[in-house]
């Protein structure tokens, strides 16, 4: 027949009697998605209006104030009530849009509804569809100029060609790739990869940006000049 083990007394030796209080772990995740609320979603608006047509003839102007409860009012159910019928704890977020038309003076302003926007609950979660959800946060790389020189090995026979490569890590956007290859037996090439698709040639994307002999006269002319190793490229 087996025995109740008996209770062991532990002895602490520790300085501090009582532990240390636990932080709050997940403020991080609550201020980030307050600041989104009361300073981000505003923000967005502000950079994006005002929207106008070519002719800037037509004007859309959109405002938001993230306190005026009539734009973004508090949500329609509670977290327990979306677990339980499968729903999305969101609120819905509006603006108010202003048309103007500066041939005839004619000005229209209507709250215009941009959609349901999840919200976060008091643990730093979010219900979706009924399922409580996390954003786990991860690093990004800071915006900037990125060089990295180096080598580069072939599959099919282990030749070796150097390989030089920079990227531009803009703000928002995709990432665009420059790189220099000088591959054995062959010319120095230099190409780009926007968002890391198909490798195009240096001159290709610069010609689409609008530097060409119609817009540009003379510049691949000194910008090859400049870079003596594309001529053959050129």
């Amino acid at each position: 027949m087996a025995t109740r083990s008996t209770v062991r007394e532990r002895y602490s030796f520790a300085n501090l009697d009582e532990p240390l209080e636990l932080p709050d772990l997940i403020a991080i995740q609550r201020e980030s998605f307050q600041w989104f609320l009361e300073e981000g979603l505003a923000n967005t608006f502000r950079d994006i209006s005002p929207i106008k047509d070519f002719s800037e003839a037509l004007q859309l102007e959109l405002e938001f104030d993230p306190f005026d409860e009539d734009l973004r009012p508090p949500p329609k159910f509670s977290v327990e009530e979306c677990k339980e019928k499968d729903m999305t704890y969101s609120a819905p977020i509006f603006v108010r849009a202003r048309f103007m038309n500066r041939n005839t003076g004619e000005i229209k302003e209507q709250t215009v509804f941009m959609g349901d926007l999840p919200a976060m609950t008091d643990k730093g979660t979010f219900i979706i569809n009924g399922t409580e959800r996390v954003v786990v946060s991860q690093l990004v790389r800071s915006p900037g100029v990125i060089f990295e020189p180096g080598e580069r090995y072939r599959l099919r026979n282990l030749t070796k060609h150097q390989l030089v490569k920079g990227t531009i890590h803009p703000y928002r956007g995709e990432w665009m790739e420059f790189d220099v290859e000088h591959r054995p037996g062959k010319d120095v090439t230099c190409g780009t990869r926007v968002a890391r698709k198909r490798r195009l040639g240096i001159f290709t994307l610069l010609r689409a940006l609008g530097y060409d002999e119609a817009n540009a006269p003379g510049f691949l002319d000194r910008f090859v000049s400049e870079f003596d190793f594309l001529e053959g490229q050129w």
